[in-house]
């Protein structure tokens, strides 16, 4: 892990000394509940991405926290048009993650888990052929074929005409797999917002304007409106905000 990002909380416990690992660990760390969090980053003017890619937005800090999200993460939870679009790899730590989790008793990787309605998945992808856990896919029971993905990775049949979220999350506790966290894209965040899933949001807001035409972090058929309350506010030394809103 490196502490080359300087940050330092803001709210509601204000002090300007930077945050070391372990005290930015607790800060986001595991809940006693099995949990689904949400990981966004955007820019001030609520840009879900710049030149069409989420990693224009990120700089080192926002990739702090990306990094130790993961480290204490069960499950990763990504929609199979970002898993293609970003050109996710095998989700892998290093050493010192991996020792962090084996002291936790938590097993040296998280699990992969890519949710997609039509299977359409390149299993020679790394993030399939180099996976140091066996991936799960959850999609829907119509789905075609696709046994060159079966070689691969766990197919997880949930919804007649598209992925159930709710079952699709309710089998991953079943396996384990309680504290999920969830890299999107806007459409799944939608999706997960409409279905009442989501515990938490963690969100960077990058200190630049994207100007007209990118997306926002969440998309797809409107929902009703529901309280989240903030729980920090985190302040990089670029100038990028790390929020963190929780259900009670």
């Amino acid at each position: 892990m490196t502490a080359d990002a300087p940050i330092s909380a803001l709210w509601p416990d204000p002090s300007p000394a930077p945050l070391d690992d372990d005290a930015l660990t607790a800060l986001y760390r595991r809940a006693d509940t099995p949990q689904l969090r949400m990981n966004f980053v955007t820019s001030v003017d609520g840009a879900v991405s710049l030149d069409g890619y989420s990693a224009g937005l990120s700089g080192e800090p926002d990739k702090r926290v990306f990094r130790l999200l993961r480290m204490v993460c069960d499950a990763l939870l990504v929609a199979a048009g970002t898993l293609r679009h970003e050109g996710y790899r095998a989700l892998r730590l290093d050493e010192q993650r991996r020792a962090w989790r084996r002291r936790h008793g938590l097993a040296e990787y998280p699990t992969l888990v890519v949710v997609s309605n039509s299977l359409d998945l390149d299993p020679a992808q790394a993030a399939f052929a180099d996976a140091p856990v066996r991936p799960i896919v959850l999609t829907r029971d119509g789905a075609p074929a696709a046994p060159d993905l079966a070689a691969v990775a766990d197919l997880v049949h949930c919804g007649a005409d598209e992925v159930d979220l709710a079952v699709g999350l309710a089998e991953l506790r079943r396996r384990g797999l309680d504290q999920v966290l969830c890299e999107g894209g806007p459409h799944l965040f939608g999706a997960l917002t409409a279905a009442d899933l989501v515990d938490e949001v963690c969100l960077s807001v990058a200190p630049l304007l994207a100007g007209a035409g990118a997306g926002r972090i969440t998309a797809g058929t409107p929902s009703a409106a529901r309280h989240l309350p903030l729980r920090h506010v985190l302040l990089a030394g670029d100038g990028t905000l790390l929020l963190r809103h929780a259900r009670p």
